[in-house]
Formats: structure tokens, C-alpha cells, sequence
């Protein structure tokens, strides 16, 4: 099978299939998921790949937990996975990291997903796909796609690194706290991410050259390491695809405000500071 772009147009996607060797995965909610789907598509809950315990719930599970869910899944080293969700493409956009993490560099994102999908008219079906098990195992979580606390603490202030902050104003601000303390990291930019989706389109990502340039305006560039972090790294896995459908040089901080704002050790900054 020819390499899939990145970013999938729903047409795209629908003029080929049915794709051999194919894994298409829609993390949409369940009841979502049962009024339609993508022909082929595979229900995935988002929740199996978070670890769910403080102080980083948004973190991976083990490694033999996500081996498991692969295996699950039937996932292979050839297998290109296709993905989509019903809110814009968080859960999507996590489950790209993920498998950047576990080394598997054969994806593609279906534009706005399911709602796209819908929007321009495209067949669904309703039954429920099973996978064909195998055997997966994860060994290791590969290094140059997430960023610890430790690691921008070091970072904070460099010319070459820059946070961007995908949740709300109010809690990047500090005015709405979920965690211990409120409000941002110092010197992180807020671009909430629900901002970059046109819901006119079903949810498909913003124009991507008008991006790029409110993204540099906000000094997201190419030339710096870019962290993204929400509260649990949901939000900010579509900042994360995002940025990587841009060519930017994305790091997730999967450990996010969670982990953060619940540290009395790690520096805040409130208002606009």
C-alpha cells in the first residue's frame, strides 16, 4: 500500500477503501461509535491508553499494558493505522503520540473525523468491528517525542524552546484552578485547542498556512523544540498532531498541569506574566 499522508481527507480515505493491512481506529464515545462509523473502523476507548494514576494520569500505561492492547488490536510492524475520534482529533492526535512512543511511525489522521465523515455525506456502518489478535510487544517508550517535568524545568527561558498550552484561558490564566495551584508554566503561549478547529468543516484543523502563521506570530517555530501539555495530555493531542502535520518540532509534556500544578516545587506564572 502506497504511504498515507499524515492528514487524510475523508474523501481521500473513502475513495480507497477497502486498504489491506489496514487498522482503522475510531477513539469516538461508544454510543458515537454505535449510530456510525467508518466502514471498517475498529472502536477504540481513548481511557486504555492513559495510565490513570496521579500524579500522571494522563501518562502511557506499562509496557505491558500497551503490548497487550496492540496485540489486542492486531497491530503488526507493517500494519498502517488509520485514526479519528469525534471531537477534532484529541484522542486521535494522543494515540499518533502513543505509537510514536512505542516506535510505530505509520499513521494517518482522518480530517475532523467522524464528523467530517458525516458532513460530506460518506457511508458508515453501524456493526461492531473486531480485531484479529497477534502478538505485539512493546520494549521500550523511544526518546525524542515527550518531555518530563525535569526536562523543562531545564528548559524554561531558552531561546530554542518554546510551551504551548492548549487549555482554556481561563485555567491558563489562572482564574479557573483544577489542580493544586493555578494558572502556566513561565513562558508558555495559550492557544486553547478547540480555537484551531473550524466547525463550519465538520471539524477539520484550521487552514493549515493560516496556522503556521498565527503559530509563528505566538513564537511556535520550526527552529525550536515545542512542548504541548493540557491538564491529562488529551487536549493537547491535537496540538501535538497539530504540530507535527506543520513540521514543527513537537515534545509532548504527557505528565501536563496535573503533574505540574500539584508540585509546590515547579514555578507557576499567573495573568499574563
Amino acid at each position: 500500500m502506497t504511504d498515507l499522508p499524515l492528514l487524510l481527507e475523508p474523501e481521500q480515505l473513502a475513495a480507497m477503501l477497502p486498504l489491506e493491512n489496514t487498522l482503522i481506529l475510531d477513539q469516538s464515545k461508544a454510543d458515537c461509535y454505535a449510530e456510525g462509523h467508518i466502514p471498517g473502523a475498529i472502536h477504540l476507548d481513548f481511557k486504555r491508553l492513559q495510565l490513570g494514576q496521579a500524579p500522571t494520569p494522563g501518562a502511557l500505561p506499562s509496557l505491558e499494558d500497551l503490548s497487550a492492547l496492540f496485540s489486542e488490536l492486531g497491530l503488526t510492524p507493517d500494519t498502517t493505522v488509520i485514526t479519528y475520534d469525534d471531537e477534532g482529533g484529541g484522542w486521535a492526535g494522543r494515540l499518533i503520540w502513543a505509537l510514536d512512543m512505542i516506535g510505530h511511525q505509520k499513521y494517518a489522521y482522518v480530517n475532523g473525523g467522524i464528523h467530517a465523515w458525516r458532513l460530506a455525506g460518506l457511508a458508515t456502518e453501524q456493526n461492531a468491528n473486531q480485531p484479529s489478535a497477534g502478538d505485539y510487544q512493546v520494549t521500550a517508550l523511544q526518546d525524542g517525542y515527550s518531555l518530563s517535568k525535569e526536562d523543562i524545568v531545564a528548559r524554561i527561558g531558552q531561546a530554542d524552546f518554546a510551551i504551548w498550552d492548549a487549555r482554556s484561558e481561563a485555567e491558563y490564566l489562572g482564574d479557573k484552578v483544577i489542580s493544586k495551584r493555578g494558572g502556566h508554566i513561565p513562558g508558555a503561549v495559550n492557544y486553547e485547542w478547540t480555537r484551531g478547529m473550524d466547525k463550519e468543516r465538520g471539524l477539520r484543523i484550521n487552514n493549515l498556512d493560516d496556522f503556521r502563521t498565527l503559530l509563528t506570530s505566538m513564537g511556535l517555530t520550526a527552529d525550536k523544540e515545542i512542548a504541548t501539555h493540557c491538564q491529562t495530555h488529551h487536549r493537547s493531542g491535537f496540538t501535538y498532531l497539530v504540530g507535527k502535520i506543520l513540521g514543527l518540532n513537537m515534545k509532548a509534556y504527557a505528565g501536563s498541569w496535573s503533574e505540574w500544578g500539584n508540585d509546590d516545587t515547579t514555578p507557576v506564572a499567573i495573568g499574563h506574566e
